[in-house]
């Protein structure tokens, strides 16, 4: 049983010493916000801290992707990755320190059981505060969470979820896209203010785009206020989701993830997204010719006899029309257009575009033409052998 005393029952009211009596919150300097051109240049400026390495940096991060999608078992691994210095995703070592969770839709004992699932044999961490009430930004809870971390200085993480309870309502006589601003303009002086890392849990629409930045629930306020973006969205294949990243201090990166029900917990997929969300037979196909650049399909088949020939042959090209691979003028395949142009003489300089073999139509049975670039459809034929579930 844990040794620390129940705190109160408020986020106010939380102390990191029940012996010792309230103070007044120190002031703190205020930042610098003017330099002339050659004071900034020579200005030394510390590097972001990483909540996350390469993920999460201090500012505000919206974690957005549809309902049921898993961003609350997501948000709460991160936390208590973070709160234990543990892995987060399973693969990347975080640094410890404390993190207040505000799980505004949970209840006590759902959190309990969720933790439970997610440590095993492991020990709860004291270092992670969990809250499941809390007034909105405009109505003081701003404050709490300042307050909080106030005690706890060297907290490296702030969860918000969802960020729907804690914005509260918009100001009067405003547009739509001013009142987002303003409600992740909340957080984010909050953020900047402490230099920690703030995810606030969002959703997104209803329909789905092509950009995932405009998938993001509410104006383009909403996004444009935070310093990074991270959309969970449902995967074919393997995956069970791909996090799509993007940010002010962050790479613009996706992810192809696991979600490991037994344990509650999401894990990274290694390689490329690509290898995780495509059917198995074109899975099998892009892992060759990345080991074999500048292959045939009839050399496919005779590397993977458990392949069907006619099969290789209409997914290798339905994969080039997809982008999946790139082929030169005499049918060869390779993993992407860098390498096929170091080891294709016959692409023109010009136009980087291969004319089509006429060996090829005849191998495939149809004109490259045939196949729609706008729908992607697929014939029975691939799928015969049961085996590209995904394509």
């Amino acid at each position: 049983m844990s040794t620390n005393p129940i705190p109160p029952l408020h986020l106010y009211s939380v102390p990191s010493d029940p012996e010792q009596a309230p103070r007044e919150l120190p002031k703190r300097e205020r930042p610098r916000t003017a330099w002339t051109a050659d004071q900034l240049m020579a200005a030394e400026f510390p590097e972001p801290k990483w909540a996350v390495p390469g993920i999460l940096a201090e500012g505000v991060s919206l974690l957005a992707g549809p309902p049921k999608v898993g961003k609350s078992w997501l948000s709460l691994g991160l936390a208590l990755a973070v709160a234990t210095g543990g892995n987060a995703f399973g693969s990347l070592p975080v640094d410890s320190g404390p993190v207040l969770y505000l799980a505004l839709e949970d209840t006590p004992r759902r959190l309990q059981t969720r933790m439970g699932k997610m440590l095993g044999n492991q020990a709860a961490p004291a270092g992670l505060t969990l809250v499941t009430e809390c007034p909105p930004f405009p109505q003081g809870g701003s404050d709490a969470i300042a307050n909080w971390l106030e005690r706890n200085p060297d907290a490296r993480l702030v969860v918000i979820d969802v960020f729907a309870k804690m914005r509260g309502q918009a100001p009067q006589g405003v547009s739509a896209y001013d009142a987002d601003y303003v409600a992740v303009g909340y957080a984010k002086r909050i953020a900047d203010h402490y230099g920690i890392a703030v995810v606030l849990v969002h959703h997104v629409r209803k329909a789905g785009s092509d950009d995932f930045l405009t998938e993001v629930s509410g104006t383009n306020g909403v996004a444009g206020a935070a310093d990074a973006t991270l959309v969970l969205k449902r995967a074919r294949g393997q995956a069970d989701g791909i996090l799509h990243v993007t940010g002010r201090d962050v790479d613009e990166a996706e992810y192809a993830l696991q979600f490991r029900a037994a344990s509650g917990a999401w894990q990274m997929l290694d390689g490329p997204v690509t290898d995780h969300t495509i059917g198995d037979t074109r899975a099998v196909i892009l892992r060759h010719v990345r080991e074999n650049p500048g292959t045939r399909p009839r050399d496919i088949v005779a590397a993977l006899p458990q392949l069907d020939a006619e099969n290789v042959r209409r997914t290798c090209s339905r994969m080039a029309a997809d982008g999946q691979l790139t082929k030169d003028a005499s049918g060869r395949y390779y993993p992407d257009t860098e390498s096929r142009t170091q080891g294709a003489p016959g692409v023109s300089q010009l136009s980087d575009c291969p004319s089509t073999a006429p060996e090829l139509h005849e191998q495939v049975g149809q004109p490259e033409s045939g196949l729609s670039h706008l729908s992607h459809s697929r014939s029975a034929g691939e799928n015969s052998e049961g085996t590209d579930r995904g394509a």
